[in-house]
């Protein structure tokens, strides 16, 4: 069965939208979750996370919502020298870093310098050339459903099911993660991101900005410990940007580890307490924002983010406290 969309502007709904949720999933073979869930109608019993079957036909996803649940210390998300090739390009090389709860880390670097490719790779969606990436404890390759079911991830292109609406989505969301009683949670995530009137709105009649706050509401939905946003300000207005920085601010105080990645150093100075600078896939800092103004800035640690970017990715080589050696890569 084909889904036919409305004429635009006519309100109309898609005949697909009125059939039981799970025949409207079976009818969509290429649907991205919010949460970058990539999957099929029936992904929730045989298919993996991010499009890829797992490891194990054996394995399945939790019947709860694994919530916050990682000891307090432990990295939530740990990287170790993870590299990228594709083909003769390499896009990322040796990159290591971790993520502890409460942390929020910031991920810079000019266009093409492996920030959406780690973390892409983070959420299951690139396989790493060489290299590690955990989750939660959760080795990403040998355990990929127990490691994804502990994350959220929100490209910078969110794509949704335009045959379902709002209320749809963070349902189909609910069963994917094993998400019991969902409901308040889901209501209160509508609430706080103004979209409660849009309830019962296909997501194909909505504008950017409320599609984006779709796919934050269902990333949040299934309370992941390690949440990763790939420039999360597209399309929000003014209230919007406030309250997702809150709702991050918020989550890390509960004890997930976020990663955000942006060209907009204002949000990255706002939100965030590690950085994490890539030039050319390699890394050239890693460590608190403090110590990056000094290092990078002066002594007196009181220069601006700009400023620390720009000398970390064309200053020359030095190399840091925070066990971070900056390197300027010979033409081949």
């Amino acid at each position: 069965m084909t889904a036919t969309p409305p004429t635009p502007g006519d309100g109309a709904k898609s005949p697909a939208s009125r059939l039981p949720l799970e025949d409207v999933l079976q009818t969509s073979t290429n649907g991205v979750a919010a949460t970058g869930v990539q999957t099929t109608a029936n992904a929730r019993a045989k298919q993996g996370v991010g499009g890829q079957a797992p490891r194990d036909a054996s394995e399945e996803l939790p019947r709860e919502s694994p919530g916050l649940t990682v000891a307090v210390r432990s990295p939530v998300i740990e990287v170790d020298r993870y590299t990228k090739a594709y083909d003769r390009t390499l896009a990322v090389e040796g990159l290591s870093f971790e993520v502890k709860p409460g942390e929020v880390l910031g991920l810079l670097g000019r266009n093409g310098a492996g920030k959406t490719t780690t973390l892409r790779a983070l959420a299951g969606i690139v396989t790493p050339t060489r290299g590690r990436l955990r989750i939660a404890g959760h080795d990403l390759t040998a355990e990929p459903l127990a490691a994804k079911s502990r994350l959220a991830y929100i490209p910078d292109e969110p794509r949704l099911f335009e045959a379902l609406t709002v209320w749809e989505h963070l349902e189909f969301t609910a069963l994917t993660y094993r998400v019991t009683e969902f409901a308040p949670r889901a209501e209160a995530l509508l609430r706080k991101f103004d979209l409660l009137e849009k309830r019962e709105s296909l997501v194909q009649e909505l504008s950017r900005g409320m599609r984006q706050k779709v796919a934050i509401c269902c990333a949040y939905l299934h309370a992941p410990v390690a949440i990763l946003f790939d420039e999360p300000l597209t399309g929000l207005d003014p209230r919007g940007i406030r309250t997702l920085k809150e709702s991050i601010r918020e989550r890390a105080d509960e004890g997930a580890a976020v990663m955000v990645s942006s060209h907009l150093l204002s949000l990255i100075e706002d939100l965030c307490t590690h950085l994490l600078i890539l030039e050319r896939g390699e890394r050239r800092y890693f460590g608190p924002v403090d110590h990056a103004r000094v290092q990078f800035a002066g002594d007196s640690g009181s220069g601006s983010l700009e400023d620390v970017f720009f000398e970390a990715t064309e200053g020359g080589s030095r190399t840091s406290d925070d066990t971070t050696v900056l390197m300027r890569r010979e033409p081949s």
